[in-house]
């Protein structure tokens, strides 16, 4: 088999992908089955997860895809997560930490429990199933980590404090573990998305005039789709990127080149 083919392509990969019912996890998981890749998909409403398990089960009849009810910012219910797997003895290859939420609001208005909360899911979570992952993914000869970070990672945005702080600690857990973790075979990247279209974005941009502000801080002049995304992840996760670890890729149409 050419060798180049091989390089773009994930037979043999199985992905453990949270938030993976809707938005940018949703379009992670078809992409990565497009390319091959076995899916193990964690999100927290059970009956919508279980509707998406079968419409990927459908649509990639070549690949398993199995799925777990879980809330990953709970300490518990990660561990049940992993509990899963080892059940399943399937050896995880891929680990796509894409959960999290947000409450916009002027910093001096959030209350202890609700900064404290955004942490929990947006930091945290990624952090513990990044460690719980590691035994797991050493055990392949080309396993990869991509944390879903955010352009509030990098530079201002009006996402809340809290959030940016989250994601850019997610964008230094990323060095971090790439540096710490190669000796071990594990390749950590991260994306970092402008405004994409999802469920969670609509309400923002059904503003016409804050929707003309974020153009006209996008050189693009348009709001990413959740797929654009979702290449980015599926890139950073393939052989042909075996060289890039370390790395927090923008996918942005060119925001960050002029900051909001």
């Amino acid at each position: 088999m050419n060798s180049r083919i091989d390089a773009w392509q994930l037979q043999g990969h199985t992905a453990l992908i949270t938030g993976a019912s809707k938005g940018i996890g949703y379009a992670a998981a078809r992409e990565l089955a497009s390319l091959g890749a076995n899916l193990l998909l964690v999100a927290r409403d059970d009956d919508y997860l279980e509707q998406v398990r079968v419409e990927l089960t459908d649509d990639y009849p070549g690949i398993d895809v199995l799925a777990f009810a879980a809330d990953v910012s709970e300490a518990e219910e990660r561990l049940s997560v992993y509990d899963w797997i080892a059940d399943l003895g399937t050896p995880l290859s891929i680990l796509i930490n894409n959960a999290g939420g947000n409450q916009p609001k002027p910093t001096l208005d959030y209350s202890e429990s609700e900064y404290r909360t955004i942490f929990e899911q947006n930091l945290f979570s990624a952090y513990e199933m990044c460690r719980l992952a590691h035994p797991h993914l050493t055990q392949h000869a080309n396993a990869a980590i991509v944390n879903v970070g955010s352009v509030s990672g990098v530079t201002h945005v009006r996402t809340g404090s809290p959030y940016g702080m989250t994601k850019a600690a997610l964008h230094q857990l990323t060095r971090n573990l790439a540096a710490e973790w190669a000796v071990d075979g594990i390749r950590v990247n991260a994306v970092a998305p402008w405004y994409i279209r999802t469920q969670r974005s609509e309400p923002s941009l059904a503003d016409a005039d804050y929707l003309d502000e974020v153009l006209d801080r996008t050189p693009l002049r348009r709001i990413g789709e959740p797929e654009e995304v979702a290449a980015a992840i599926a890139f950073l996760c393939l052989p042909a990127a075996s060289y890039i670890t370390g790395q927090v890729l923008a996918v942005d149409g060119g925001f960050l080149n002029y900051g909001f």
